[in-house]
């Protein structure tokens, strides 16, 4: 249990870091950050809930040291995180193979980009002082392809990092093995 919490606290100073130095202007205002490929990768090792825990911790530190976006830019990041990271380490949970990885992100990216969509219909308004009209006429121009975006290039990176990364941590004795999880899911441990 001290490893695991170790690993997730590491997976959430990586992932701020992330924010600190990934920065990307991509669309109007909008800017990509590659967090969520940390803590994807982290939901890939300890399932979908650490994925949540993961979200509000690095979601709220960074509101109270680097953001200006204050409780609506956490809600924002959190809702964001959790709709691309938590049907993707569901799916991988199941059955832990590349395509489940892959249809994971996908269902991610497309889940993430719809209530994206939805929330900053609902919040822009408030976070960005426009009135919904002028909100309303960015949300295919600039919210839409920005999520797909976003979320492609997370899902992209993540199928990239995740075998290095299970390795290093593997072999560092941090987390368990393949064979070690399979005798100790056949109760042989």
């Amino acid at each position: 249990m001290t490893k695991k919490v170790t690993i997730l606290a590491m997976f959430c100073a990586l992932a701020y870091v992330a924010v600190l130095v990934g920065r990307i202007p991509l669309i109007l205002f909008l800017k990509y950050e590659p967090k969520d490929v940390i803590l994807t990768i982290g939901g890939f090792i300890f399932g979908p809930v650490s994925v949540i825990v993961m979200s509000f911790i690095v979601s709220f530190v960074e509101m109270i040291t680097i953001s200006t976006d204050g409780i609506i830019g956490l809600i924002m990041n959190v809702i964001a995180t959790v709709a691309f990271a938590v049907p993707a380490a569901y799916i991988y949970k199941k059955k832990r193979n590349m395509i489940s990885a892959a249809v994971g992100l996908l269902c991610g990216i497309f889940l993430m980009t719809v209530m994206m969509l939805l929330w900053n219909y609902f919040l822009a308004p408030i976070f960005m002082g426009y009135p919904r009209e002028q909100v309303v006429k960015l949300l295919i121009p600039a919210f839409l392809p920005f999520n797909l975006i976003k979320g492609s290039i997370n899902a992209a990176i993540t199928l990239l990092l995740y075998r290095p990364v299970i390795t290093v941590l593997r072999k560092s004795s941090l987390i368990p093995t393949a064979e070690e999880l399979s005798i100790a899911k056949n109760g042989i441990l």
